[in-house]
């Protein structure tokens, strides 16, 4: 069984889109890529995030937009 990496509860960060178990908004995440920033940076700024978090949120994002292409 697959757990979700991302939450949304309108109790955490208003419904924010957040890491799941966290308050770390995913879109934080994306700032820190855009903005040519590594993964190890963006851990190094958030210790409750893991890895594995980051990168299985990598790979349904990549997922769906293959998908959405398809």
């Amino acid at each position: 069984m697959r757990h979700s990496v991302v939450c949304r509860d309108p109790e955490v960060m208003g419904g924010t889109p957040v890491f799941c178990g966290t308050r770390v908004p995913v879109q934080t995440l994306i700032d820190f890529l855009e903005a040519g920033e590594s993964i190890d940076q963006f851990l190094e700024g958030f210790p409750s995030v893991t890895r594995d978090q980051v990168i299985a949120f990598l790979e349904e994002a990549k997922n769906r937009l293959i998908e959405s292409v398809s």
